[in-house]
């Protein structure tokens, strides 16, 4: 059960970031100064945390295993 919540948001924040600027939901506008992309910067942390709860670190993504 917990699994699957945690796929749904690492799929939700999949979705979130391919949505592009003014897309179908945004939930801060873009055009407000500073404060304008703390959505997508909590996306994508929100996709790091799900990623590593399965075991997959980026570093190790990027580089492989010698």
């Amino acid at each position: 059960m917990k699994n699957t919540g945690i796929v749904l948001l690492g799929l939700f924040s999949v979705i979130y970031l391919l949505n592009p600027t003014a897309g179908f939901f945004e939930l801060i506008p873009d055009n407000i100064p500073i404060i304008g992309n703390l959505d997508e910067a909590a996306a994508v942390a929100l996709l790091v945390m799900c990623l590593r709860y399965f075991g997959y670190e980026l570093p190790d993504i990027f580089n492989p295993k010698k």
